[in-house]
């Protein structure tokens, strides 16, 4: 099928839906490989392809794209999806701008960029110079910058790379002052920030893997801190910080701005961790324990006379502020700095001899400053229905900036002063969408259980909701993560062409704090599911859309509840779009990082009771032969080392084997690519224009 078909050819195709012969998939080898959980023999057919770099199983994947591209090459409206894809990508997108040194910094993309390069000017007016070019990095855009780390002076700047988007870290040293870069050069750094003191930093590592061993599939233990000082190789770093008696554990070394104090902070998951404190000035000094277990948050926002202000959700569940004397750290010295309220507190930064506060409102952001004393100042002014992000500056100046964006408006940068509460637009987006004939409606409903659930909702204005427009759901539901309002425009050509688009809220998230997080946790997990189920049985009732104009999207932990809900009610969706998902719960805490994800999940191990409720909605387990599973496209990548790809291999072939219906269900694997993070423009295109034209042909769309 020609891709240059005449639009009012491609309407007619998919007036019925896009209904076609199911594709003619690989087959795919079984093997006899058993697991016994508490007594049950669980069966695992596909377990060899967890072995991603074995050429049966690169001959697999080759295999499986193979079909995918043909399929998605039929698609009559593909390349004219693509080519707007081009267009509203094509604009100037802008980092807010903060201060190092005597300088400013910002982050550019010109539009079409593979990757976002690094700015700096000596003041807002100056003139600005490149820094540092990612896109110098790799020929094909694959190698990404992955954290900065300026010197206290600013005269240094450490910064970490990515390749093909693995977790896995190197690191470099510039000399800003000449743009040098110094012989400084660390690798097999992950999960780590970079902490400065005095002519040198601190960073996390593992060590270097075995032969034989996956760098990208194999359990990562023992994380250990090192102490790096400029112009010397690192192997004599210093090792600061190891627990050999706990290998499933992660550190890392923080320090406030003024190089006051070192931060010792250890975690045994996601959420949670533990906070020891030392003073940087005194070289014998010892760590003092402010919690060593790790049951709360504990992060140490900035030093006000001597004590630390900490930001913690322990006896607050939507969070407070609280000073800590490094001296008598234990618990019935703390003094309350802002008490816990009904919003959530996000973040708290030290700006201009005040903190400002972030906060959401039912999802939607606010921002509140208080003196250093603990006493209210003032609101800053936002636009309606959005969030801010990067509100930041330095204790020791009055300015700020920071990105205001909602599902409607593309982020726009404002330049905020502390001491006159006034804030001035400093950058706005310019790009090829009518923003104004859009809007946004956040809408309340009822989960299975009586729970108030919050969802937004974005279409055209005057749209007729007569239960027949193409609506796409997209949701979280783990790990503490918000899901607040936010510009994406690879939703453009959805919404043009009549689409609706929907957030939802479920528990497992951080909009309401901790209790609703632990609400979607472990043995309450379920709820996640129900929420995401019940919003899709709201919109339908209200005559938004139907079961045959629903797409479901999530990634990661959203990919295992798209996962999860498309086995659950295949009924209920048209569309299922799995992202490197989780999906075999059993086996998930094997790989890589994957223990650290108990916290919020459990693992097969716990229990016999834990065992049983998690392979109760594990997607891969869940499959059953002879039902209509909805049109399915499972995406992931091959150097995915945070969910490692072989959730998404067996996910899909144990699909293909049983599904009973006529719609496609398929793979696509991207290469030289991770988890999401860092990935060049070009492969951002690529998949946004297939995954949304796999959509939209199964939703019986056209474009206009």
């Amino acid at each position: 099928m020609k891709k240059f078909m005449p639009l009012i050819v491609i309407g007619l195709l998919c007036a019925t839906g896009c209904e076609q012969n199911k594709p003619n998939y690989p087959e795919t080898k079984k093997t006899d490989v058993t697991d016994d959980y508490f007594g049950e023999t669980v069966a695992d057919p596909y377990r060899w392809l967890e072995y991603d770099t074995a050429a049966d199983v690169k001959e697999w994947v080759a295999k499986e794209n193979a079909v995918t591209d043909a399929y998605l090459a039929q698609i009559p409206f593909r390349e004219n999806l693509e080519n707007r894809f081009k267009e509203i990508w094509d604009y100037p997108k802008y980092g807010s701008p903060f201060k190092k040194g005597d300088r400013y910094f910002f982050m550019k993309n010109d539009g079409l960029q593979n990757q976002y390069v690094l700015y700096m000017q000596n003041s807002l007016d100056g003139e600005a110079e490149v820094l540092l070019d990612p896109n110098t990095f790799s020929e094909d855009g694959t190698v990404s910058l992955a954290g900065l780390s300026f010197s206290k002076n600013g005269r240094y700047m450490a910064y970490m790379t990515s390749t093909g988007g693995s977790d896995w870290r190197d690191l470099y040293v510039l000399d800003v002052e000449t743009k040098e870069l110094l012989p400084d050069h660390i690798e097999w750094i992950k999960f780590s920030g970079m902490a400065w003191l005095d002519d040198g930093f601190f960073y996390s590592a593992y060590d270097k893997p075995g032969e034989g061993t996956s760098k990208l599939s194999a359990k990562n233990e023992y994380h250990k801190v090192y102490y790096h000082t400029l112009g010397t190789p690192q192997s004599q770093d210093q090792l600061m910080y190891e627990d050999p008696n706990n290998p499933l554990r992660n550190f890392g070394f923080e320090t406030d701005e003024d190089e006051q104090f070192i931060f010792l902070t250890g975690s045994e998951g996601t959420s949670g961790n533990s906070l020891y404190i030392k003073n940087a000035k005194e070289a014998n000094a010892d760590f003092i324990a402010v919690s060593e277990v790790f049951d709360y948050d504990f992060s140490p926002i900035d030093v006000i006379n001597g004590q630390v202000l900490i930001m913690t959700n322990h006896n607050a569940p939507k969070y407070r502020l609280v000073l800590v004397d490094p001296a008598k750290p234990s618990e019935e010295h703390w003094r309350e700095f802002v008490p816990e309220n009904e919003n959530i507190l996000q973040s708290a930064n030290l700006i201009g001899g005040k903190i400002a506060l972030s906060y959401l409102r039912n999802a939607q952001s606010a921002v509140l400053v208080y003196n250093t004393d603990g006493t209210f100042s003032h609101e800053v002014d936002l636009p309606p229905m959005g969030s801010v992000s990067g509100f930041s500056g330095s204790k020791h100046d009055n300015i700020a900036f920071y990105t205001f964006a909602s599902y409607t408006m593309p982020g726009s940068i404002y330049k905020y002063d502390m001491a006159t509460n006034t804030s001035e637009l400093y950058r706005r987006a310019e790009i090829d969408f009518d923003t104004d004939a859009y809007e946004t409606q956040q809408i309340f409903f009822e989960s299975k259980d009586g729970t108030k659930i919050p969802m937004f909702v974005t279409h055209k204005k005057g749209i007729v909701l007569d239960g027949n427009n193409p609506l796409l759901l997209y949701g979280y539901g783990g790990f503490n993560i918000s899901l607040t309002p936010r510009f994406s425009i690879s939703n453009i050509p959805f919404l043009e062409n009549g689409g609706i688009y929907v957030d939802v809220n479920l528990r497992g998230g951080g909009e309401f704090g901790s209790d609703w997080h632990k609400a979607g946790t472990q043995m309450q997990k379920q709820n996640v599911f129900d929420d995401f189920i019940a919003a899709a049985e709201w919109l339908i009732a209200n005559q938004y859309t139907n079961p045959e104009k629903i797409a479901i999207l999530g990634g990661s932990n959203g990919g295992l509840l798209v996962g999860a809900c498309m086995t659950q009610r295949p009924d209920l969706f048209k569309v299922a779009l799995p992202q490197v998902g989780v999906l075999d719960m059993l086996r998930y805490h094997k790989f890589t990082i994957g223990w650290a994800w108990a916290g919020d999940y459990g693992t097969s191990e716990d229990s016999k009771e834990m065992y049983e409720y998690l392979k109760g909605y594990s997607p891969l387990h869940n499959i059953k032969k002879g039902v209509n599973y909805p049109a399915t496209l499972v995406t992931t990548a091959d150097h995915d080392d945070r969910v490692v790809p072989a959730h998404s291999f067996k996910f899909i072939a144990t699909l293909q084997e049983n599904d009973g219906g006529k719609n496609p269900v398929l793979i696509r694997i991207e290469t030289n690519a991770g988890h999401g993070s860092g990935k060049p423009t070009a492969k951002v295109i690529e998949e946004t224009t297939d995954r949304w034209a796999f959509t939209m042909y199964n939703l019986g769309m056209s474009i206009k």
